[in-house]
């Protein structure tokens, strides 16, 4: 089936989503998400940040879609075409999402952990507006300790549901979930028990704001002081690969091994997160993959003569040097 989504063709099979045909073709068409998650079935359909404007329903039938359609629940058509970043009436719906996910966001970035690394961060910066127009008082929850490993702040949390399904889909049973409805919804705070399984530290990784940290590397350290590694080693439990972020020689944390799109690959045990935290225990395979846009990646580089190139190319267009010119 053939798909165009801002210009571009791609043959994708049957049953895929807008939102996948997009991350096929690369991240410079792909739709932000917040509630998608690849591994985590039915998610999606919650945020509405990845929506976009269909402009042609299919080569049989070329009627456009009469509003914007969520890319992660919405199937490709043979001889669909997609706007995105290309129509100006999705980046503004966009925006309006944006600002609604903001409403009831604390402005707590320089506290907390999550900041380097949070995608409701990057979406305010490249989607969302430079001030707010809310005057109302913010929703407000007291901070739950899920066990000893885990805190939940409700108050950042964006109800994107990914701990839920988590949970559910990667336990041996689901015991806490989303009560109440509208403004007045939360994460319930029987959700204290799961902690009793081997996987429950993954819901910090799924989550996209800072709603679930870790305990153990709470007010630490901030990431883009640390080195994340790939590293692995021998668990009866799980893969055993992870990535570990270092200062110097300690273990601040061990998380999972995330792609592009900040998706886990592989689900880790709650040993290898929060009981293996000596560089002995673990087998260090290398620096991590950090992309460019992240602040993380600042004095990481896997490639420097592309580095060089980079930056010979800003300086250019700056007017500092020509652009033969090798330092």
């Amino acid at each position: 089936m053939k798909v165009t989504i801002d210009g571009i063709e791609i043959d994708v099979p049957k049953g895929t989503t807008i939102l996948q045909a997009a991350r096929m073709i690369g991240p410079e068409v792909a739709p932000p998400a917040m509630c998608y998650y690849t591994k985590l079935k039915t998610s999606g359909g919650y945020c509405r940040t990845c929506i976009v404007k269909v402009t042609q329903g299919s080569a049989a039938n070329p009627t456009p879609m009469p509003k914007p359609v969520a890319s992660c629940r919405t199937e490709v058509m043979d001889g669909m075409v997609v706007e995105n970043f290309t129509n100006p009436d999705v980046l503004e719906a966009r925006k309006g999402v944006v600002e609604f996910l903001l409403i009831n966001h604390p402005l707590d970035c320089p506290v907390c952990d999550q900041a380097g690394e949070c995608k409701l961060q990057d979406l305010g910066y490249e989607n969302g507006s430079s001030k707010t127009r809310y005057e109302f008082k913010r929703r407000e929850y007291e901070m739950i300790d899920i066990g000893d490993k885990i805190k939940l702040h409700m108050n950042r949390c964006i109800l994107c549901y990914r701990c839920v399904k988590t949970a559910d889909q990667l336990t041996n049973g689901r015991v806490h979930g989303v009560i109440a409805r509208g403004d007045e919804s939360e994460i319930s705070t029987y959700i204290e028990n799961i902690i009793d399984n081997d996987f429950s530290g993954n819901v910090i990784d799924v989550c996209p704001v800072g709603a679930l940290t870790d305990k153990t590397f709470r007010f630490k350290q901030r990431v883009w002081f640390t080195k994340p590694v790939d590293a692995h080693r021998d668990c009866k439990t799980c893969c055993g690969k992870t990535r570990v972020w270092l200062k110097g020689e300690e273990v601040l944390r061990v998380t999972a091994r995330k792609d592009q799109w900040d998706e886990v690959e592989e689900f880790i045990c709650n040993s290898c997160r929060f009981d293996h935290k000596k560089t002995s225990d673990w087998v260090i395979e290398g620096p991590s993959p950090v992309l460019r846009n992240s602040v993380i990646s600042q004095n990481h580089y896997e490639h420097l003569n592309e580095l060089k190139v980079q930056i010979m190319k800003q300086q250019k267009a700056l007017g500092f040097m020509p652009i033969d010119k090798k330092p």
